[in-house]
């Protein structure tokens, strides 16, 4: 094997987005979260304080949406809930592009309402993921995103948001990877349900990935590198080895 636990763990936002999440739904995805020692746990908004209670101390991160899932927030709201995430403890943020701006080849204004969540964010120290929603998009607005959010100095580029028509893709995977600057990282959502999926767009560049089949890849991972199992009582939120 060419990777560790830890290497495939730290790859993967536990994703609790769902509107009809019940809060034992969420507590339990919390747990999950900490016993599998993933990246972050992106957890619906309201629910962020909570969650990075939970999580502090520990090596996952708390994450959550802006402008969600469809991105036709206004910029000033879009800015008002990015710092109100940071308030309440949010480590990384996952914004969506006005995607209607997008379609309509208003790169002035796309470029202005990303810049102010970045700029929110990062003079608080904490990192932002700019969603595209690649399914509604064409070759050339998706290679405008990715030079805008690199001259912006965005921390992700990432396909979807996994409510619209299709999910992350090998192909706008790699176009990412290529048309992205270096420092510029790629997150894939949408479609990565088990370990060779998630082991493919990792051989592309890809480093984060959203995913509710957290549980399924990781103790894939574990059996093929012949670790202890991990198991988890949902309904009691424990984790033993």
């Amino acid at each position: 094997m060419d990777y560790r636990y830890e290497e495939i763990a730290k790859m993967l936002d536990h994703s609790l987005l769902q509107p009809f999440l019940k809060t034992e739904t969420l507590e339990a995805g919390i747990s999950l979260a900490l016993a599998y020692d993933v990246a972050s746990v992106c957890i619906l908004p309201y629910y962020v304080k909570r969650c990075a209670d939970r999580l502090a101390g520990s090596t996952v991160q708390t994450s959550t949406t802006i402008g969600f899932p469809h991105g036709g927030h206004t910029t000033a709201i879009k800015a008002a809930e990015a710092q109100q995430a940071i308030d309440d403890g949010c480590q990384e943020l996952d914004m969506v592009v006005n995607i209607s701006k997008v379609l309509s080849g208003d790169w002035d204004y796309v470029t202005r309402d990303i810049k102010a969540v970045i700029d929110v964010a990062h003079a608080a120290g904490q990192k932002v993921k700019v969603i595209f929603e690649n399914c509604y998009l064409d070759e050339d607005q998706k290679s405008r995103l990715c030079a805008i959010c690199s001259e912006l100095g965005a921390d992700w580029v990432k396909t979807s948001t996994g409510y619209g028509t299709g999910g992350a893709t090998l192909e706008d995977l790699q176009w990412m990877r290529e048309k992205s600057a270096p420092q510029v990282q790629v997150k894939a959502a949408g479609g990565v349900r088990d370990l060779d999926r998630l082991l493919e767009v990792r051989a592309l560049g890809v480093t984060r990935v959203g995913a509710s089949a957290t549980q399924t890849i990781l103790d894939e991972c574990r059996r093929r590198l012949k670790l202890e199992p991990i198991e988890f009582d949902e309904l009691n939120n424990t984790s033993s080895y």
